[in-house]
């Protein structure tokens, strides 16, 4: 997938820093000596050598400088390219405005994003041009950094070499990947779940707008009997003019429940599933509202559209590890929850001390859906497994649980940039619009 952020700015590049480094250190060093010898023991062979070691000195330390007015150099991207899973190229352009070629010329990339490395080796003819691209996948969530760049040319006998840096930088944020999610279903709010409002009812009448399966959190209240007993199982009614419930995710970012290590654990693998719940949840027209307590405090209380969008997954690409538990976590949030409100609790944790708290969240209204990652699975072989047990209670509880494996994050259609090239934009407000070929094309300076 191509991304073009939109709301990319120019950075100002400051002048580029030059430096000339003697290499060759006997040279200078012969020279003196020659004139020594020449001025005690006057011959004409010191002489002749004087000349061509001072002459070779000084024709090299020309060409060095000549290369150090007239090396020049133009890095470009494609800007915002921000997801994991996302293409990301740059465009190298090299011009030598002096007389001299650069026989050897290196390119030395100082960015600091994990996996990639731009540099490379060249050689430009004088008054010549030398462009040339890169394509890395951005393999890590974050916030990076492309640039500076060095550029390190010499002479063609090595006596001196000019090292350039060119200090022009761009912030790169990679926001973590959406993935399709098969089997997992939020257990609805609301009295029977979210019915489908009529925008024209003139008043707030609870009409039957259909039935469907029964979910736990539902109320026995609202079954329907008949369907019910012709299909040998439960199901409830749904109403139009049901105000539809927002969702709360709240991902446990407690360091001492991860397991994992790297992009298999269960950090990562959770900020991935909050992630696509949340597109999935906005796409679906909810209000959805997300909080976690890593290294900082993130809460964003319940909005729909594309803006809430950007500002969840903004948030997820800098998220890590923190030290509050799940159980003060929940504590924290519940004051704040509305009845009817779905909750999910996107967790790793093996204990059962936060299961109380989500059940006091039930007795007020709200209605939950835990997703366990399955922490054995991210451990070495031989650990003690208790995900069963506590998924087994939840359900006996009436909370809808789903035990995340790492297979979900294994599957072909799971992978970053499983999508291919799809070009789009992303707008400072986060709203996503597909852009025309000749748009993807344009390129940005660094």
């Amino acid at each position: 997938m191509i991304l073009e952020w939109g709301c990319y700015t120019d950075n100002v590049s400051p002048r580029p820093a030059t430096r000339i480094t003697l290499k060759a250190r006997l040279i200078p060093i012969l020279i003196g000596l020659l004139a020594i010898l020449q001025l005690t023991f006057p011959y004409r062979g010191w002489l002749l050598l004087l000349f061509v070691l001072g002459g070779l000195w000084l024709v090299c330390y020309m060409w060095a400088r000549s290369l150090s007015n007239g090396l020049h150099l133009i890095r470009e991207m494609r800007y915002g390219w921000t997801q994991v899973g996302d293409r990301l190229e740059e465009r190298f352009v090299l011009t030598n405005r002096s007389n001299m070629p650069a026989l050897w010329v290196e390119v030395k990339d100082q960015s600091n994003m994990p996996g990639y490395d731009t540099s490379r080796g060249t050689g430009i003819e004088g008054l010549g041009t030398n462009e040339w691209r890169t394509q890395s996948v951005c393999t890590r969530r974050g916030v990076f950094s492309l640039g500076p760049t060095d550029v390190i040319a010499g002479d063609p006998f090595g006596i001196f070499t000019v090292q350039t840096r060119f200090q022009a930088t761009q912030s790169l944020l990679v926001l973590p990947p959406i993935i399709p999610l098969p089997d997992i279903e939020v257990a609805p709010g609301g009295r029977a779940g979210e019915g489908r409002p009529r925008p024209n009812a003139l008043e707030r009448t609870v009409s039957s707008a259909g039935v469907r399966e029964y979910l736990p959190g539902d109320s026995v209240h609202w079954v329907h009997w008949p369907t019910s007993a012709r299909q040998g199982m439960l199901y409830v009614r749904t109403f139009e003019s049901t105000p539809a419930s927002d969702w709360w995710v709240i991902l446990d970012m407690d360091r001492s429940t991860q397991a994992g290590a790297g992009d298999r654990s269960t950090v990562e693998h959770s900020i991935t599933l909050a992630a696509s719940l949340a597109d999935l949840g906005i796409r679906s027209g909810k209000s959805l509202g997300f909080t976690a307590f890593g290294n900082d405090l993130v809460w964003l209380p319940p909005m729909g559209g594309d803006t809430q969008r950007w500002n969840i997954l903004h948030a997820m690409a800098l998220l890590g590890p923190g030290s509050l538990s799940l159980p003060e976590l929940l504590s924290r949030v519940r004051p704040t929850l509305r009845q009817n409100t779905s909750l999910v609790v996107i967790t790793a944790s093996k204990e059962q001390r936060w299961i109380d708290s989500l059940i006091l969240m039930m007795r007020g209204g709200t209605v939950p859906t835990v997703l366990l990652l399955d922490a054995s699975a991210y451990e070495p072989m031989g650990q003690p497994k208790h995900t069963g047990d506590l998924a087994s209670l939840l359900v006996s509880l009436g909370i809808s649980c789903t035990t995340i494996t790492p297979d979900l994050f294994d599957r072909p259609e799971a992978r970053p940039g499983h999508l291919g090239d799809i070009e789009v934009r992303v707008l400072p407000n986060g709203r996503v619009v597909r852009v025309g070929r000749e748009q993807a094309d344009d390129w940005r300076s660094l």
